[in-house]
This record gives structure tokens, C-alpha cells and sequence, in this order.
């Protein structure tokens, strides 16, 4: 089943779909990282982030994750999830610091 909305991996285009999903903190993070060019490592660490989050190494065309598309997955995860915004802040300092080893590994 094809559905416009899902991507190969959480693509950017949602990341402003999940600015109210918790506090003032996520909030900030989200419009920063939505407003950042997409190749700013502060982006690419937001992209990392929720890649993990929602698992989407593991997604496949036939899955139900994928027939609701990448919007309604995002959305549905971080609604679901019993996580803080603090955690989410963490997880995304990790994921800050994984592109910027990457980074260097690549000079």
C-alpha cells in the first residue's frame, strides 16, 4: 500500500507536527530544529533523534507504521510514550553528540 507520507526515514517536513506533544523545553527544541537548513547539525541530531524514537531503521513498506505514514507515527510515539520532555532532551544531547563524532570521523 503506498502512502505520500512515508519516507525512507522520519523526514523533516514533520517536525514542526510535533511542537505541542510536551513542554516549553520541547517546544523551543522543535522550532529550532524546524527552522535550522537541514544539513545544521542541530537538525540533522533532531532527525537522528526521532529516527530512533520511532524505530524507523526497522519500518518496511508492509508494515502498519508505514501504511499510516510518518506523520501519524511520530505523533502517535511521543503521545504514547512515558518518557519526560527531560528524557527527550537527553536523547536528543546524545544524538548531538553521535553527529558531531561523525563529524570529525569524516575530516
Amino acid at each position: 500500500m503506498f502512502n505520500p507520507d512515508t519516507d525512507f526515514i522520519f523526514p523533516s517536513r514533520v517536525i514542526i507536527k510535533l511542537r505541542d506533544l510536551r513542554g516549553e523545553g520541547w517546544r523551543e527544541l522543535v522550532e529550532h530544529a524546524d527552522s535550522s537548513d537541514p544539513m545544521d547539525p542541530d537538525h540533522l541530531a533532531f532527525v537522528l533523534m526521532m529516527v530512533r524514537v520511532n524505530g524507523c531503521e526497522s519500518c518496511n513498506t508492509d508494515s502498519f507504521r508505514a501504511m499510516r505514514g510518518c506523520t501519524s507515527c511520530s505523533i502517535q510515539t511521543l503521545e504514547r510514550s512515558a518518557e519526560s520532555e527531560k528524557e527527550y532532551l537527553r536523547k536528543y544531547e546524545k544524538a548531538q553528540k553521535d553527529i558531531q563524532k561523525y563529524q570529525i570521523k569524516r575530516k
